[in-house]
């Protein structure tokens, strides 16, 4: 008998006849032996139905009431599904993340988890009930509604295994696992098998759609065995674990990409201690994640320092910068919306050498200018022009050997 997470997202939940259907695979599960607690989104669209309202209401609604708003889409999902469940028969109650209590910190609209309170999940566990955990919302320690972010549902689940010390965390989805790249710009792409949590940290954050980034930073350090699958099928998904000696094998995993990213540049910055920290820590204080960083060699004093954050942050990054720059007597500062980032990963990469000069000869055979380049250990991404993306993801997935074979 294992206690197991399972995860189902928006699209999943979308109407009353896909819940009905995720009800029959949770019951199977169920009458496998397994003790089993489902962690929901709301339904698709919902989300964004709620932050439409929001901005009818206020152009500029304050976070505490707009987390009050949004967190209601999974409040229907899950109080739906375990009327569902109820009627097929089977012992199921609801939670709210206030009734659980997944502790966060103040941030709204961006929150992380603090801590998990399993009692309640326990409990009922022990009675033989289907416990059903809302996704993307916590409370704070002022009780107030937080959310957690875009894909934070992802996170919830993977916080409430690490908690309960589940066997696996299963997080089903519209896509049947984790592929070598997307599989709508590269027909050939190829449906992996397993990934390290390493890999699929630096898929998230390079832009890849199927997790949401922290919810992997968490696994991996809880060790917490992820399973990818599809919500609509039976078909085996991808495991995310931990790195073994086959992983390596394989120079390069995957290819991704990312066409949330803005460039910023800011000219003739006196180069001297300290700027550099008073130009992202107010950035950092509204948990705006900064990307890539770029600081040019320094000419007469001064410097320019370029960086990328995501497009959705940035009418907040210029309301900050316009004003740190000026204290700091930087002589201009533009902004382009119009690149994108593609990403190779691979934890090959730390034991063969020519990767990046393989990437780089790649793109030039294509005409591909890169604007930016960043590494580590694992990944080497490079910001393109954003009407270069699809071609630079099929260049390299060929390039890399990726493509699915016979």
């Amino acid at each position: 008998m294992a206690l197991i997470v399972q995860k189902f997202g928006g699209t999943s939940v979308a109407d009353i006849e896909k819940i009905q259907n995720v009800a029959k695979r949770v019951i199977q599960a169920k009458g496998e032996g397994n003790s089993i607690v489902v962690v929901l989104s709301a339904m698709a669209g919902e989300t964004d139905r709620l932050i439409d309202l929001a901005y009818r209401a206020s152009d500029n609604p304050t976070e505490r009431e707009y987390d009050v708003l949004i967190s209601t889409g999974e409040q229907v999902t899950v109080s739906l599904f375990a009327m569902i469940l109820n009627k097929m028969g089977h012992k199921a109650k609801s939670f709210l993340g206030h009734q659980v209590k997944i502790l966060t910190d103040k941030s709204h609209t961006k929150a992380r988890i603090l801590n998990v309170d399993t009692d309640r999940i326990n409990y009922e566990l022990g009675r033989g009930s289907i416990v059903i955990m809302t996704g993307f919302q916590g409370v704070n320690q002022e009780e107030d509604i937080t959310t957690l972010g875009r894909g934070g549902s992802d996170t919830s689940a993977v916080a409430i295994a690490a908690a309960l010390n589940a066997d696996v965390c299963e997080i089903y989805t519209d896509v049947d696992g984790v592929y070598t790249t997307d599989p709508n710009i590269c027909e050939n792409a190829r449906k992996l098998k397993k990934v390290s949590y390493e890999e699929m940290l630096e898929f998230s954050s390079a832009g890849a759609k199927v997790l949401q980034s922290r919810s992997v930073e968490l696994a991996k350090i809880y060790e917490v065995p992820v399973y990818v699958r599809s919500s609509y099928n039976n078909e085996e998904g991808t495991l995310v674990t931990k790195e073994d000696e086959d992983m390596e094998k394989e120079v390069v995993s995957g290819v991704t990409y990312d066409k949330d990213q803005a460039k910023v540049t800011i000219g003739q910055v006196p180069d001297k201690p300290g700027i550099a920290s008073r130009l992202f820590t107010p950035l950092s204080d509204r948990n705006i994640v900064v990307d890539m960083i770029i600081q040019n060699a320094s000419i007469e004093g001064n410097t320019d320092l370029t960086f990328t954050v995501s497009k959705k942050d940035m009418s907040e990054v210029q309301a900050i910068l316009e004003k740190v720059t000026r204290e700091l007597g930087a002589t201009r500062i533009d902004y382009d919306e119009n690149i994108s980032k593609v990403s190779i990963v691979g934890v090959g990469m730390k034991s063969h050498a020519g990767v990046a000069s393989r990437m780089f000869t790649a793109l030039a055979g294509e005409g591909i200018n890169i604007l930016m380049i960043s590494t580590s250990e694992i990944k080497i991404s490079c910001v393109v022009e954003s009407k270069y993306t699809e071609l630079a993801v099929r260049v390299l997935h060929d390039a890399f050997g990726l493509d699915y074979k016979d």
